[in-house]
């Protein structure tokens, strides 16, 4: 008798959202979330290695954080954060493999990783400049933004049963990315909104993305045995 599992994991949790502009000002991580569904393949009792497919939805970006005083005192008067949002849709298909913590075999130890393929849902970054055509030349332009991404998934945690065919799992991956979510050329010759009487040159800018996120999911088993 053979038996061959299916197991469908939903996972949500916080993400942690960071990005490497070039030619640009320093950026802050941001904090959002992320859920996903996740397909993998159970092919036999042991268990020890699988496949899977992953499709989920991606908060990333940065931020940057204005720290403010109060002008007659000097003491901080708050932070105001800007937030630099890409909605994601990630694909993500790899491999992981297991190991038994314990002699009990209701816990195991995981590692894998996979190619990662994003596409860009939305964004808010023709939002930031408010219509301020003094600031718009400053941000980045939804113009630049390149819709598809291509990177990698690499990932380790923990998968424990609760009951025979139900599960969980705590998993803590990381997701970078390999193409720019962002690539805009130089531009010369654009007039100075502080100075109209010159030009300046907006320098070539190049973002992209990364990723620290930690999971949380629900492992459901959907077993099919053949008996010869």
């Amino acid at each position: 008798m053979n038996a061959q599992s299916t197991a469908y994991v939903f996972q949500f949790g916080p993400t942690i959202g960071l990005q490497k502009w070039d030619n640009s000002f320093e950026r802050e991580p941001l904090f959002k979330y992320h859920a996903a569904l996740s397909i993998e393949s159970v092919d036999n009792e042991e268990d020890k290695n699988s496949l899977f497919m992953q499709v989920g939805y991606h908060v990333k970006g940065s931020a940057t954080r204005f720290r403010y005083f109060n002008i007659n005192s000097g003491a901080p008067g708050g932070t105001f954060t800007e937030e630099f949002l890409f909605n994601n849709l990630s694909l993500v298909l790899g491999a992981k493999q297991k190991r038994d913590l314990g002699a009990s075999g209701r816990m195991r130890f995981f590692y894998g990783g996979g190619l990662r393929v994003d596409y860009t849902l939305s964004t808010n970054i023709d939002d930031l400049s408010r219509g301020n055509p003094s600031l718009s030349i400053y941000y980045p332009s939804v113009a630049f933004m390149n819709r598809w991404m291509v990177g990698f998934s690499i990932s380790t945690g923990i998968e424990f049963k609760l009951k025979e065919l139900i599960g969980g799992e705590l998993k803590l991956s990381i997701q970078p990315d390999v193409t720019p979510q962002y690539n805009q050329p130089s531009i010369g010759n654009v007039i100075d909104p502080f100075n109209p009487g010159s030009v300046i040159t907006i320098s070539e800018r190049r973002i992209r993305n990364a990723a620290v996120e930690l999971g949380i999911g629900l492992r459901l088993i959907r077993k099919v045995e053949y008996i010869d």
